[in-house]
């Protein structure tokens, strides 16, 4: 049932989604082929959720997603030849419209930097919850960013300084920011996409796009995964605002 890790398999057809609505389509690329079949299973759980090609290395990955056009990559960081990360970064010159997530353990997270740099969109730990890859995937097709609170905290902890300093210094840099764009901040650290967002806060999803693209300018930073890990640094993620991390309709 599962292809061997050095081939690739290719699926133009898979599990069902609503009428109408075309599925996410997915690239899986891991070495093991036991974690593509895991990952496989779990994604076949969601409606409107389609994997299209696997691939056992990172160059495997860009040609297939080349030919394949996935809306998502989820990415191993450690692959033999190509790994991951050469892959996204890859992936990013040649077929930029690709999500990318990559898929971690918590001895990789000196990782996270370069993926940062190369555009990863998401960050997921291999032995988290299943829900948080569906909703991680969904996430990340609709354009948001995604981490897995335990990755969140893990690059807080690595890349930062004391926690009370830390947290000062990323509410002093949101202290700017309207009472709105505080609140599309805190839901962008939730893992929500626009269109979530503005079905929150009772807006349309083009004044969300704005407010998004605003803060990052004012803040000086590169990407929705960067502001993410600002509003977690600044604790302005309130659990009442995480998303939903069970399967979407």
């Amino acid at each position: 049932m599962t292809a061997p890790a050095d081939s690739a398999y290719s699926a133009d057809s898979a599990a069902g989604h609503s009428p109408g609505t075309p599925p996410v389509r997915v690239l899986l690329a891991d070495d093991e082929t036991m974690i593509r079949a895991g990952v496989r299973a779990i994604l076949a759980t969601e409606p409107g959720i389609e994997v299209v090609a696997e691939a056992g290395d990172g160059r495997q990955a860009v040609e297939l997603a080349l030919r394949h056009r996935p809306d998502v990559a989820l990415l191993d960081i450690r692959m033999p030849g190509t790994d991951g990360l050469r892959a996204a970064e890859e992936l990013r010159r040649v077929a930029p419209s690709v999500g990318l997530i990559v898929l971690t353990t918590f001895s990789e997270d000196e990782y996270i930097a370069r993926a940062l740099a190369a555009g990863v969109s998401g960050f997921l730990v291999k032995s988290g919850d299943p829900r948080e890859l569906l909703s991680g995937v969904r996430a990340v097709a609709e354009g948001a960013a995604f981490l897995s609170p335990a990755v969140a905290r893990r690059v807080i902890d690595r890349f930062e300084g004391g926690r009370l300093s830390r947290t000062a210094e990323a509410r002093r840099r949101l202290a700017p920011l309207t009472g709105r764009e505080g609140e599309v901040v805190a839901l962008v650290g939730a893992g929500l996409s626009n269109a979530e967002i503005a079905g929150r806060l009772h807006i349309v999803e083009g004044t969300v796009k704005a407010h998004v693209s605003a803060v990052l300018a004012r803040l000086g930073l590169r990407n929705r995964v960067e502001l993410a890990i600002l509003a977690y640094e600044a604790e302005a993620v309130a659990r009442d605002t995480a998303a939903d991390p069970g399967p979407r309709p």
